[in-house]
């Protein structure tokens, strides 16, 4: 009965934008559904295909923001105003104006507690470290990190090494039979029990490392 029920709610929030409240406690949307419904009712300047919304994803001002095809926000923050105007208008007596425009293009990726200012674009494939400042424009496929954001690498590079890396681990062949979803209930659990297993048990990584005291 509750699955039936998330199916319903799931259709109207994103079909219609009605009972949303009601969806996101019953239903529990994941990222992808989330961005399915702001596309159709965030009032976002546009919204692609394929995004991702994380748990925590903050934009103040969806009207100026253009999201590309395959974007994931993975729980930042998307500045859209300078809220100091209201108090600078106060103090000094000047009609000022402080909001600014974000264009994030296809497949880039923000991470977990970033921040991007306005007046910002995001190139094509780039990727935002998590916790990072963004102040000015990425460039395509350039990976961004610190306070104020600076280009530290390629993603292109990263998604090699991470691909070396990948093949090296014990699980392996679960994730490659998974395909590019990235999750699958079926398998989560066996999942976590390897990896655990892995970190912490024989011969535990997580306890290979120099004591940091050291």
């Amino acid at each position: 009965m509750r699955a039936f029920l998330a199916r319903f709610l799931k259709s109207q929030a994103i079909g219609h934008g009605r009972f949303v409240r009601l969806w996101r406690v019953v239903g529990r949307p994941d990222g992808w559904e989330w961005g399915a419904y702001q596309q159709r009712h965030g009032g976002f300047q546009h919204v692609g295909d394929k995004v991702y919304f994380g748990g925590g994803t903050v934009v103040t001002d969806p009207p100026y923001v253009h999201l590309g095809y395959g974007v994931g926000l993975a729980g930042c923050t998307i500045v859209g105003h300078d809220g100091s105007v209201a108090i600078l208008n106060r103090t000094f007596g000047n009609p000022l104006d402080g909001v600014g425009f974000t264009v994030i293009e296809d497949n880039a990726f923000v991470g977990l507690g970033a921040i991007v200012m306005p007046n910002v674009r995001i190139g094509a494939d780039a990727m935002v470290a998590a916790g990072s400042v963004v102040t000015k424009d990425v460039p395509a496929g350039a990976i961004v990190g610190g306070i104020p954001a600076k280009v530290i690498g390629k993603t292109a590079d990263l998604a090699a090494q991470w691909d070396k890396d990948s093949r090296a681990l014990p699980w392996y062949p679960i994730i490659a039979a998974r395909g590019e979803s990235g999750y699958d209930a079926a398998v989560e659990a066996e999942l976590v029990r390897q990896r655990v297993k892995y970190f912490f048990e024989d011969p535990g990584v997580a306890w290979q490392r120099e004591d940091p005291e050291a």
